[in-house]
């Protein structure tokens, strides 16, 4: 088997194991799997996938580079079976490029962006949903709010005539503890909730870490590398 069904078998197979990994990190926790979301981060894999994986089931699929982004959501043969996530680091003058094609960005973490977002979505006519990146690096190295500034964030997201508050998204320090960090954004995700009881997603966990997330209470996964492989293999 080679080319397209061949990739489409890899990606299956892969695809199988992830959701086997959730369903039993789901029974360890108690929870129902149904309550994961799994988004396929397809950043530097074609729009080809992405397609692929819209056969297989997946609702939602993960970039994080405008440039890359905006060019391959353009190709998708099956952009109305897709929630498309911007998950990258956002300069606010791409604001105007990423509220084009992206459902939900989840990595909006200061009020310049959000004044910026809520300026491109007025314009566009359109309204993204939006989770505040909380920074679980200490110090903060690598976007994200600090977690004692989410709460202003949100209300801040909140308040835009333009933007959905959906939530917060994190990613885990590097060598550090998963699950003690994902701890502390469900602690952020909850004191969020009182305020804003509609901002219900935690998106954290990612292919290495994500049992660990999934143990905290994460409603979405970013998952890349253990659905579509390195990215070296496939360019």
């Amino acid at each position: 088997m080679s080319g397209a069904a061949g990739r489409r078998a890899e990606l299956e197979r892969n695809l199988a194991t992830v959701h086997a990994r959730i369903a039993a990190a789901c029974a360890l926790a108690g929870r129902d799997p149904a309550e994961v979301s799994l988004v396929a981060v397809t950043k530097f894999f074609p729009a080809s996938d992405a397609d692929l994986l819209a056969e297989l089931g997946v609702t939602a699929i993960g970039e994080n580079r405008d440039q890359e982004a905006s060019a391959k959501v353009a190709e998708l043969a099956r952009r109305a079976d897709l929630e498309v996530h911007f998950i990258g680091q956002l300069q606010t003058n791409k604001a105007s490029s990423v509220v084009s094609y992206a459902d939900v960005i989840q990595s909006v973490d200061r009020p310049k962006l959000v004044a910026a977002l809520d300026r491109a979505a007025a314009a566009r006519g359109v309204r993204p949903a939006v989770l505040v990146q909380v920074s679980l690096d200490e110090p903060p190295a690598r976007g994200g709010v600090e977690p004692g500034g989410a709460a202003a964030l949100a209300d801040q997201v909140a308040a835009s005539e333009h933007l959905d508050l959906r939530g917060v998204m994190a990613v885990a320090p590097l060598g550090g503890d998963a699950g003690a960090a994902f701890a502390r954004l469900a602690e952020v995700a909850r004191g969020i909730r009182e305020s804003h009881p509609g901002a219900s997603w935690v998106s954290a966990g990612m292919s290495g870490d994500l049992e660990a997330a999934v143990a905290q209470g994460a409603t979405h996964l970013r998952v890349g590398s253990a659905i579509l492989g390195s990215r070296e293999s496939h360019r």
